[in-house]
C-alpha cells in the first residue's frame, strides 16, 4: 500500500474506494443513454490483463455471442505481475493460471468460441510498449466493427496505455472505439467532475445475462480468493471491488 509522507494515500488505487450503495444510488443514471449491440459482426475488446474484458465489458461480451457477433480479445499483458511477493505461486505459473481462468470465463459468457489474441506484453510496463502495442492491435481490427478497450483515464498505466494504443488502432483503422472503465468506479465518486460523464453510455444487462457475468467473473479465482496465507497472497479484487462489477449495467465512454 503506497502512502505519502502526510499521511494520504499517494496511488488512488491502493486508497479506500467509493462503496457501491454510493453508486447504486446515484440518481445520475437515467442521464445515461441506452447503446444497443445488436449491429455488429466482429467486435475487437482489448485487455491490459486478462479478467479486465470481463469485469468491465463481461455482459456486453455475452450479448454480442448470443447476437451471433464474432468476439476477439485481445489480452495485452498476461497478467503475471499481480502477486509479486506471493510465497505461493510464480509469475510463470500465473501465466498459465489467468489463461484459463480467461477460457473459463468466456465460456461462462457463451463466448467459448472467442479467440484470444495474448501480446505477452510485461505486465505494469504496457506504457512502454505501448507503439508495439498500437501496431498489434491495428493487424487484428481490420475486418473488426467496433474496437473496445480500458479507459484512458483509469487511473491504473497498464489500463491507460492499452487504452491509447487500442484508441489509435482504431483511428488508423476508421473504426468506433468505445472504452470501459474498471477501477474508476473504486477512486471516483458519482457525478465526478473528473469522468466524462457526456460521453458516457450504458449497457443494460438482463438478469440471465448477469448470470452470466457474475459466474465468469467467479472464474478469476486467482484474483477474487486468497492464493495463501499473508499479505502477499491476498485477493486482487476483495468483495466490496467486485461489487462494482457486478451490478445490472456496464458503462462505455463514447
Amino acid at each position: 500500500m503506497t502512502v505519502t509522507k502526510g499521511g494520504s494515500f499517494a496511488d488512488p488505487i491502493q486508497a479506500p474506494g467509493t462503496p457501491e450503495a454510493d453508486w447504486q444510488a446515484w440518481p445520475g443514471w437515467e442521464s445515461l443513454p441506452e447503446v444497443s449491440l445488436g449491429s455488429f459482426d466482429r467486435v475487437v475488446v482489448v485487455a491490459a490483463h486478462p479478467d479486465d474484458e470481463v469485469l468491465g465489458f463481461g455482459g456486453a461480451i455475452a450479448l454480442l455471442s448470443a447476437s451471433g457477433a464474432e468476439v476477439t480479445v485481445v489480452a495485452v499483458t498476461d497478467g503475471e505481475g499481480s502477486h509479486p511477493d506471493s510465497d505461493v505461486i510464480s509469475a510463470s505459473d500465473l501465466v498459465k493460471v489467468r489463461a484459463a481462468e480467461t477460457r473459463a470465463a468466456l465460456a461462462e459468457l457463451g463466448a467459448a468460441d472467442s479467440d484470444v489474441v495474448r501480446l505477452r506484453i510485461s505486465d505494469t510496463k504496457v506504457g512502454a510498449y505501448e507503439d508495439e502495442v498500437a501496431d498489434q492491435i491495428a493487424r487484428l481490427v481490420h475486418d473488426a466493427d467496433l474496437v473496445v478497450a480500458p479507459w484512458t483515464s483509469d487511473v491504473h498505466g497498464d489500463h491507460e496505455a492499452a487504452g491509447r494504443a487500442a484508441v489509435r488502432a482504431a483511428k488508423a483503422a476508421g473504426l468506433a472505439c468505445w472504452l470501459y472503465p474498471v477501477w474508476m468506479w473504486h477512486w471516483a465518486q458519482p457525478g465526478d467532475l473528473r469522468v466524462p460523464w457526456r460521453s458516457a453510455a450504458r449497457i443494460l444487462l438482463p438478469p440471465t445475462v448477469l448470470d452470466r457475468k457474475k459466474a465468469a467473473v467467479k472464474r478469476f479465482v486467482s484474483q477474487i480468493t486468497p492464493l495463501g496465507p499473508g499479505p502477499g497472497n491476498a485477493p486482487i479484487l476483495p468483495p466490496e471491488e467486485l461489487a462494482h462489477h457486478l451490478r445490472d449495467r456496464e458503462v462505455i465512454f463514447r
